[in-house]
């Protein structure tokens, strides 16, 4: 018995080495057409946009693994038809404006490999930022009821409008 428990012990220890693990919690919104799971970071007193998470740079819109999009049904995306389906989703975050990116590339860990599959993009959609009065603690994505996806961080606020 006292082997069998020491191989899983060790089988475990194994399995898990070197397999990126999830930092932050984790949380699925949904919307009558779409729905978006994503990794949830806390400010922590850092600087966010322009500071943990650069200008000019694609992020993975929430912590550890890329943030993923499925729509029930086919959608308007900044004027493109995108069909219904599960979509990696990040941003070129710029002081002023994030590029939204849809990408059909599965299975991403956060945005580090998007160069190798930008050609596999599907939509993008420029929206402006909008800087909140008071502090987002914790990354929040949420849908309204005008089918608009709000994503909340720090001080700061976009807004993507999706037409179902």
């Amino acid at each position: 018995m006292r082997k069998i428990i020491c191989l899983l012990v060790v089988f475990t220890a194994l399995n898990s080495f070197g397999q990126p693990g999830r930092v932050s919690p984790h949380d699925t919104v949904s919307s009558a057409n779409a729905k978006v799971t994503y990794g949830r970071p806390y400010k922590k007193g850092r600087d966010v946009f322009g500071g943990l998470e650069k200008f000019g740079v694609v992020w993975r819109l929430g912590a550890d693994e890329a943030t993923t999009i499925t729509f029930n049904k086919d959608v308007k995306f900044g004027g493109e038809g995108v069909h219904a389906g599960t979509y990696t989703m990040s941003a070129l975050l710029n002081e002023t404006e994030w590029t939204i990116i849809l990408n059909s590339q599965l299975g991403q860990w956060g945005a580090f490999s998007y160069d190798k599959y930008k050609d596999k993009d599907v939509a993008k959609m420029t929206v402006p930022v909008k800087k909140l009065d008071h502090v987002v603690e914790q990354l929040t994505i949420r849908f309204d009821k005008d089918n608009s996806m709000i994503i909340e961080w720090d001080q700061t606020q976009v807004r993507v409008p999706l037409i179902f």
